[in-house]
């Protein structure tokens, strides 16, 4: 299988739901069971694809994402993982707010990346990594929220910021004076507290006043939170339609795309850019 890498970056706040819970937040966003790490199911991202897809092609379309009619008749040729959170924003003593990741996170997307030259950093407890010419350190200090972090510029960290910030923030780079590696446990800590809670309530509509039980506390991913995922391809498997992985890929995100993704479309949420990553080393296969 030939495979493309792409950054999501959400726009607005993105609500991927799991449905109520009895905890305190009644509808928590989703994460992976072993580890907690917030995610976009595959399944929502390749309805999405599919659906802007169909007007332009309906057989490519079937051959790519599966048939509609008959789903026993062949297998669809792509296959979309789910978007993992790749870097959180995060409120900021200075600089407004930084985009915070970890080094398990950049482990795991150097491996769907496949680019042996993207170094990890170690970090000491409590501490963190800048790339050069951040605007968020103040006295070799990083404020995030209610933590107070050793910080220092490196290497490793100006390196993955080059990586990013043409995807991340195409133009005006924003991006690299506000990327930041804090250590996993302090990165556990905020993707558990750092995400955006929002109280909701629905109205009665004789009275126009809160309906009884009509109060819930929604949590999502808060704009600019970016996720990585992976697309894989194999050849069609359609009668008549012959497409290789690269024109399966090609078809399926062949350039940066905004869509809405994930749950509470109708209120703002959702709204998120879709951006192939580009080729950049032996180790990824797939791109044009």
């Amino acid at each position: 299988m030939n495979t493309k890498p792409f950054l999501l970056h959400a726009l607005s706040p993105l609500h991927a739901g799991t449905g109520h819970t009895p905890d305190i937040v009644d509808l928590p966003t989703a994460r992976m069971k072993a580890t907690g790490i917030p995610f976009l199911p595959g399944s929502s991202i390749k309805g999405v694809l599919r659906d802007a897809r169909r007007a332009t092609d309906r057989e490519k379309t079937e051959a790519v994402f599966g048939p509609s009619d008959d789903p026993a008749a062949h297998a669809g040729a792509l296959v979309v993982s789910d978007a993992r959170l790749l870097a959180l924003p995060v409120r900021s003593f200075r600089g407004t707010f930084a985009w915070v990741t970890s080094p398990l996170l950049l482990t795991l997307a150097k491996r769907d990346l496949e680019e042996a030259s993207l170094a990890i950093p170690t970090i000491d407890e409590r501490g963190a990594r800048l790339a050069n010419g951040n605007v968020c350190i103040h006295s070799n200090k990083l404020y995030l929220e209610d933590l107070d972090l050793t910080a220092t510029e490196s290497a490793e960290a100006t390196s993955w910021a080059a990586r990013l910030a043409p995807l991340a923030s195409p133009g005006d780079d924003i991006f690299t004076k506000r990327f930041v590696i804090v250590d996993d446990d302090t990165m556990a800590f905020l993707w558990e507290t750092a995400t955006q809670v929002d109280a909701r309530v629905r109205l009665d509509e004789r009275t126009r006043t809160v309906a009884p039980g009509a109060l819930w506390l929604e949590e999502s991913l808060p704009p600019e939170t970016l996720l990585i995922g992976l697309l894989a391809a194999d050849r069609s498997r359609r009668r008549n339609v012959n497409m290789t992985p690269d024109d399966v890929l090609g078809f399926a995100l062949a350039d940066e795309e905004v869509h809405q993704l994930g749950g509470k479309a109708t209120t703002g949420r959702g709204r998120c850019r879709i951006v192939p990553f580009a080729r950049n080393g032996a180790g990824l296969h797939g791109q044009g």
